[in-house]
């Protein structure tokens, strides 16, 4: 406990986890911390890329495309690792604002961006522009990428050829230990979720009575619709993060947290 000048005890900040694969100067646990909140780091996924070879010969045939899709960041740098500069005559579809701005800043262009930052809205825009069909698009993916864009197009006429750019896994630098020990003894505002992948293999290191525990008390944040849903499919009402970016899930996880202190007790 921390005491005022005067000798009075003012309680602690609420401490925030961060469960997605990031240094204690990461992106989300950086802008956390300038907002003046404390911040636990619980890596609960671990993004790796994946073999090189299956992504290098697609993307050796990338004019052969009419368009590449990317629905992450962590695609974004796998392609742009073997293809720093964009093919010539192919269009670019991005899930998100956060995968947009990191193609613009690597000097893709970025010709088609949903409003909501989900898979689901990506088809709904290539049907509404009516550009897809006889089209041959290439989708870099996640390991674990779930089948709403690959079988969405699909259904639209378009030729799809998925390929493995990279691969989520379970973390193994999680402090389960630790973990517990934070949840016993409480003080943790909220849990912040960046991939529907951190829900999952925070739940599965913790097993589900703690899991459920844990966010009893805290508030869990989820920066999209994908990610909400994998907490409401567990019984958790998340808050939604104001855009589906680390800077919305910071921001919104502080607006939260303040109007909690503010409230009386």
């Amino acid at each position: 406990m921390s005491t005022s000048d005067g000798g009075q005890e003012q309680p602690e900040s609420p401490r925030v986890v961060v469960t997605r694969s990031e240094t204690a100067d990461g992106p989300l646990s950086s802008e956390l911390r300038s907002l003046g909140l404390p911040v636990l780091l619980w890596p609960a996924v671990a993004v790796e890329m994946a073999e090189r070879g299956p992504l290098e010969g697609a993307l050796q045939r990338a004019a052969s495309f009419d368009w590449i899709v990317f629905a992450s960041r962590h695609a974004v740098a796998a392609v742009t690792r073997i293809l720093p500069r964009p093919p010539g005559g192919v269009r670019i579809a991005a899930v998100g604002q956060a995968t947009a701005q990191v193609l613009r800043q690597r000097g893709w262009p970025v010709d088609l961006l949903p409003a909501d930052a989900n898979a689901a809205a990506l088809v709904e825009a290539f049907e509404a522009t009516a550009a897809v069909k006889g089209s041959r698009v290439l989708f870099p993916a996640s390991s674990r990428a779930l089948p709403t864009i690959a079988a969405g197009l699909r259904q639209l006429g378009a030729e799809v050829v998925q390929v493995e750019a990279y691969r989520t896994e379970s973390s193994a630098t999680l402090d389960v230990e630790d973990c517990r020990s934070w949840i016993s003894r409480g003080g943790i505002g909220a849990v912040t979720f960046a991939s529907p992948s951190a829900v999952d293999e925070l739940e599965h290191a913790l097993g589900k009575t703690d899991f459920d525990r844990l966010l009893s008390t805290a508030t869990p944040v989820a920066i999209g619709p994908t990610t909400a849903r994998a907490l409401a499919d567990r019984g958790h009402t998340p808050a939604l993060a104001d855009s589906a970016t680390l800077h919305g899930l910071a921001h919104t996880t502080h607006r939260l947290l303040q109007r909690s202190e503010a409230q009386p007790r």
